[in-house]
């Protein structure tokens, strides 16, 4: 036979002594710490105390405690939901940094510290939820702390708060959450059986212990105890109890594995109907590299491979063009440290010998290889950018802002402009003209300039004689490209920074984009989430196939182990049910035996009892005896009481009662007759009073 090793046994060494342990590690890592470690954090209680475990199929807390769990679910669910928003619409992050600085004139990047808010309440919320979990796993009520449901509900609040502030001014991140399921959903759907796969151990072993307390109870069941059954409906409750969490279960399971019949991703097609990486304008240069509308950053979009270089282009109050994207001078240059008084004035009220003055790059934060010549960027001209477009041959897109009332090109701006871009000699192919204002004075001055559309119908563009729209991803994609396509429209959209996005719009064959991460994209060579139909379809099926298989084997072993502990349990009640009742049929066959004989001092009356009954039949009289106060014990090999003659009756001296303690053996009670000293007795009052024997 193998001996069974304690699990904590100290390990022998091979000279035979045992390896001794750090002293420390029972004493930290053993259940009691944990379950003191779960309690402590869920509920604050760090001594450590021997809890009543919760039976199977009944409540796990009180009733206040079920009013306050619906609140931890819905604050894990809004958190998770904010926080899978704000991941999906990174790539809006700048934009929404920049309209936080005009509304609260202070830059701060809010984007990464909203993110890190809703990353940090997700933790929050699911750490509960997985703490909540372990203790009903050990058994133990639940009780959440009083400090925790407040931060409960704050979290709720903020997420709501959130949320609605989302919706209210912000309500294009929806959509690119929903664009953001287009590429990811086939991945979500392999994710998601995975999870569900995991999640079906604990579910097994919930409605496997279910079962088996149903059936024990069904075993132990006595007829009484079916009519109470019947009234209080437990095996009923237990049968609801497996419903409830089997089969919302199995939905959800079924419900994923069809989920491939709904899904559209345009990253699933054959690869021959892929077009062609689309090209990249640099938007604003390349502002991750440089300081925006600067030359380098211009500069740094050449270097990586640009197809062209889009800007934003305000007119000085004495009649140059420069770049500037921002309606003040705040944010992208040393305006406060120069003329603070004049830092919310437009760029256009200033003459530009000022503004060629002012410094554009000290804001930027990069590495020191490329932070001084960062710090001696200043503001660029439209000529200069036009020169570098020129003799690198790339093309230039740009918006062009109307002067302020009151500046002397209110209303001649766009042939101002027009006049510069022909003073440069640059190929007017190469100028993607966006603007919108006095479009047919520029046809006729600039005849080889291509003229860029906004996102309007198809017979609209038609009319105006444009084949190039640009506009924005998150109202393109909703709307549809198909029209477009089939009018052969040239198509840019703005502004698309990550590779997701981009490999959307690669599969959607977009022709070009405009982007702030050039350094990024221009090295991808092929659209992430990329796959075949049929490669898709293998991969569906094997997943499924895989998680059926698991789901099903994970159920028979739970399963079979609890159809085992029930089988235990019923042979070991049967043995006990067994042991009882030889027990009992011992008892019944002892007490049908005659009652063993009383032993008595031979002094008593009760050893002179059967000479009395005897000389009671010859002689009339009247014996008054008091029956003991306690019942004698039953004492086997019990001697024969010695017996006075008939003619040596003596009235018998007043006696008092002895009771034995305990039943003497054979040897003692011979020793005790032939011995003066009586064996040790019990001695109670006297209950009997003196016999008066008649006179004869």
């Amino acid at each position: 036979m193998f001996k069974k090793v304690n699990r904590i046994e100290h390990k022998r060494n091979k000279t035979g002594k045992p390896k001794k342990l750090n002293p420390w590690i029972p004493r930290i890592f053993n259940h009691q710490c944990y379950v003191t470690f779960l309690t402590g954090c869920y509920s604050c209680l760090w001594k450590f105390r021997q809890w009543e475990k919760t039976k199977v199929g009944f409540c796990c807390c009180t009733w206040k405690e079920q009013l306050f769990c619906p609140c931890l679910v819905i604050s894990f669910v809004l958190s998770l939901m904010l926080l899978f928003l704000w991941i999906e619409t990174s790539n809006e992050y700048f934009n929404f940094d920049w309209v936080t600085f005009l509304g609260t004139g202070y830059w701060f990047f809010w984007s990464i510290f909203i993110l890190s808010l809703a990353g940090i309440l997700t933790a929050y919320s699911s750490l509960l939820l997985l703490l909540g979990f372990l203790l009903l796993w050990e058994g133990i009520e639940l009780y959440l702390h009083l400090c925790h449901k407040i931060l409960i509900l704050l979290v709720i609040l903020a997420c709501v708060i959130l949320m609605f502030i989302i919706c209210k001014f912000w309500k294009e991140r929806w959509l690119v959450a929903g664009l953001s399921l287009q590429i990811f959903a086939p991945y979500v759907h392999l994710v998601s059986i995975t999870v569900m796969v995991i999640l079906f151990w604990p579910v097994a072993i919930y409605v496997a212990r279910l079962e088996r307390e149903v059936r024990m109870r069904r075993y132990r069941m006595t007829h009484s105890e079916k009519k109470r059954l019947k009234k209080c409906n437990v095996i009923a409750r237990l049968r609801g109890l497996q419903v409830a969490v089997g089969l919302p279960f199995l939905l959800i399971l079924l419900s994923l594995c069809l989920m491939p019949l709904g899904i559209y991703s345009p990253c699933i097609q054959e690869k021959e109907n892929l077009g062609p990486k689309p090209t990249i304008f640099g938007h604003r240069g390349a502002p991750m590299l440089g300081p925006e509308n600067t030359m380098m950053s211009f500069e740094k979009a050449v270097e990586h491979g640009a197809h062209g270089l889009e800007t934003d282009i305000h007119l000085s109050y004495d009649r140059v063009p420069f770049l500037m994207h921002d309606f003040d001078l705040r944010r992208t240059t040393n305006i406060w440290e120069v003329q603070p008084e004049s830092a919310f004035k437009n760029p256009a009220a200033f003459s530009w010998d000022f503004l060629s003055t002012l410094n554009a790059g000290k804001w930027f934060v990069k590495p020191e290889a490329d932070k001084e010549r960062a710090r001696n960027q200043s503001i660029p001209t439209l000529a200069d950018l036009l020169t570098l477009a020129k003799k690198e041959r790339k093309f230039v897109i740009f918006d062009l802002h109307g002067p302020p009332p009151k500046h002397p090109l209110r209303h001649t701006f766009v042939r101002q402009v027009v006049s510069v871009i022909l003073a440069s000699k640059i190929e007017q192919h190469l100028i993607f003209w966006l603007p919108t204002h006095d479009r047919q004075y520029v046809r006729s001055m600039a005849p080889g300039f291509q003229h860029v559309g906004r996102l309007v119908s198809v017979k609209t563009l038609a009319k105006n004689n444009i084949s190039i729209i640009n506009v924005d991803y998150k109202k393109l994609f909703p709307n549809g490209l198909r029209d477009y396509k089939a009018a052969n429209i040239h198509i840019n959209v703005y502004t698309v920074n990550e590779p997701w996005l981009f490999s959307l719009a690669w599969c959607s064959r977009i022709n070009s984009v405009t982007t702030d991460n050039i350094g990024l994209l221009s090295q991808l060579h092929h659209p992430h989430f990329f796959m075949t139909p049929k490669f898709y379809m293998f991969i569906w099926l094997l997943a499924d196939i895989i998680s059926v298989l698991f789901i099903v084997a994970i159920f028979c072993f739970h399963w079979r182990r609890e159809t085992k502990k029930e089988k235990l349990f019923e042979t070991s009640s049967t043995l006990t049910d067994a042991q009882s009742r030889r027990e009992n049929e011992e008892d019944l066959h002892i007490a049908m035996k005659p009652p063993a004989r009383v032993v008595e001092s031979p002094w008593t009356l009760a050893a002179l009892y059967p000479a009395l009954s005897k000389s009671g039949k010859e002689h009339q009289g009247r014996f008054n005896f008091a029956a003991p106060s306690k019942k004698l014990l039953p004492i086997k090999n019990a001697v024969t009481p010695l017996k006075p003659s008939k003619h040596d009756i003596q009235p018998p001296m007043p006696t008092t009662v002895f009771e034995l303690t305990q039943a003497p053996s054979r040897q003692a009670t011979s020793k005790a007759t032939f011995q003066t000293p009586l064996p040790t007795l019990k001695v109670d009052k006297p209950t009997m009073p003196s016999i008066e024997v008649p006179y004869p």
